[in-house]
């Protein structure tokens, strides 16, 4: 293979979806088709064919005749562009119209397809239970925005923040709160909305079309964020003798949220233990004896108006309960509000503050919640793991400090 033609392959890389890419390196690593099919395993007419919608996608995203040098979002085409002739006849002004693209639609969509369920085998149920737990307690795990796929540069915002620290955190937490949370019989797994912090690869929030600040390609992030929440959810089957989860959706990522609830209830359809509620609503009740719990992410309805809320769709319930609580997030504020009949509170990220938040002076702290709820008398305890017990170096500082004192004694 000649240089030019490697040159030539490099260049479509940035076209190239995840199945895309891994043919583009496998042939300019080997120097030929056969070869590199031979290493992947595949036909020769399926490198061909890769090969061809790769090299159609490219030529839609950067047609030479119009010098026109940015691509447009994956899944889109360019249908036409209009040029500005300046009186000395050159392009003084260039717009760009696109489209939906369905053959690179379906490339992207069969790329995250074959992403999501490379982990995904099935689950053997998880036997056995834990030997002891508290019949009367209930455990709930509120995840405040975790905004996985955020990137935060700390030199501009205070604090870094990416795909890895995000699942790192989120893991670190959730382990801490299980070791220190009484063994309840059931836990509820729940984050708060904003799972993710782009819905798709045009990095934008779905209802304004705000600009955001993402790490890697929007397949990768969903891939790590199912892999953090089923690593939440084994580590809560360790404490607890039954798991609800419960995937709120947020602004942020009103689709993207689905791929990872369907994702997680496929995995653990096996495990009696494990309920996943797909209920397509923006509002959740469960109800523990005499406490009766709402969530929400926030964004469509202030607190002042969520106790008629639960009244109105929860009657018979809100008649039988005696303690309710409305858990939000949204904000990334520690906010509790009571109103008559009903606590509101809206929880903290454990996410840093993204560019846009950290310009307008935003400064929450950063922290998860596990909340202890009985059968009776409602919210009894509580427990908190701070972004800064789970710095990975505070355990050699302690040592260090520990080390420092029995000296001076």
């Amino acid at each position: 293979m000649q240089q030019a033609e490697i040159d030539q392959l490099k260049a479509l890389t940035q076209f190239a979806t995840v199945g895309q890419l891994e043919k583009l390196e496998a042939l300019i690593a080997h120097g030929s088709q056969r070869k590199a099919c031979a290493a992947l395993g595949i036909s020769k007419g399926s490198m061909c064919d890769a090969l061809d919608k790769l090299r159609k996608k490219a030529a839609q995203q950067l047609p030479s005749l119009h010098d026109y040098t940015k691509k447009v979002p994956d899944g889109f085409r360019i249908k036409g562009v209009s040029q500005y002739i300046g009186k000395d006849g050159q392009v003084a002004g260039q717009w760009i119209k696109s489209d939906a693209d369905a053959a690179s639609r379906e490339a992207i969509i069969r790329a995250a397809i074959a992403a999501l369920t490379e982990d995904v085998r099935g689950l053997a149920p998880i036997t056995p239970p834990p030997d002891r737990v508290l019949a009367d307690l209930l455990t709930v795990y509120p995840f405040g925005d975790p905004h996985i796929g955020l990137k935060v540069w700390g030199k501009e915002c205070g604090a870094d923040f990416d795909l890895k620290e995000a699942e790192r955190l989120t893991l670190a937490a959730v382990d801490r709160l299980v070791s220190i949370s009484p063994a309840s019989d059931t836990a509820i797994i729940l984050p708060l909305g904003d799972i993710f912090h782009a819905d798709d690869q045009r990095n934008v929030t779905p209802g304004h079309g705000h600009q955001l600040d993402v790490d890697s390609r929007h397949v990768q992030v969903l891939h790590v964020g199912i892999r953090t929440f089923k690593r939440c959810i084994l580590r809560a089957l360790e404490k607890h003798r039954r798991v609800v989860v419960r995937f709120v959706s947020g602004n942020h990522d009103p689709h993207a949220v689905w791929a990872l609830a369907f994702t997680i209830a496929a995995f653990f359809e096996s495990e009696p233990r494990v309920f996943v509620d797909l209920s397509p609503s923006k509002h959740w009740y469960f109800r523990h004896g005499r406490t009766l719990i709402g969530t929400t992410h926030g964004d469509t309805v202030r607190h002042e108006a969520l106790p008629g809320m639960m009244a109105a769709d929860c009657p018979e319930d809100w008649g039988q309960t005696r303690h309710r609580y409305w858990l939000t997030g949204h904000v990334h504020t520690q906010s509790v509000r009571e109103f008559a009949g009903v606590t509101c509170e809206s929880f903290r990220t454990l996410a840093a503050a993204d560019a846009y938040a950290a310009g307008k002076g935003y400064r929450a702290g950063r922290d998860m919640r596990a909340i202890v709820y009985s059968v009776d008398g409602g919210e009894i305890e509580r427990y908190r793991a701070d972004v800064g017990l789970l710095d990975p170096t505070l355990n050699e500082r302690r040592k260090i400090m520990s080390s420092d004192s029995l000296a001076m004694v």
